[in-house]
């Protein structure tokens, strides 16, 4: 049974490499899974909250490193529990 280390796309890249992922898909991935007030609640940043769009979290997660770690993990974590099944 593979561990949360292990899991892997549908292409076979682990996850957590985020290998061929870029931070728009990503940012449109949690977007699509949760929406802007779940994200909020997720990562409390602004851009999530007052009047979000992906162009300004783009631009704000690209000058902001702590934040897209932040945006990186929560992406890590959600993809890598669904697919191990944990949805």
């Amino acid at each position: 049974m593979p561990t949360s280390a292990d899991a892997r796309d549908e292409s076979g890249h682990l996850i957590r490499e985020l290998h061929g992922v870029t931070l728009a898909q990503i940012l449109e991935y949690l977007v699509a899974r949760y929406g802007w007030p779940g994200l909020d609640e997720r990562i409390r940043i602004n851009c999530f909250s007052v009047n979000p769009s992906v162009k300004s979290s783009l631009t704000f997660l690209r000058r902001t490193p702590w934040a897209r770690a932040k945006v990186d993990e929560l992406y890590i974590q959600t993809r890598t529990a669904e697919v191990l099944g944990k949805k």
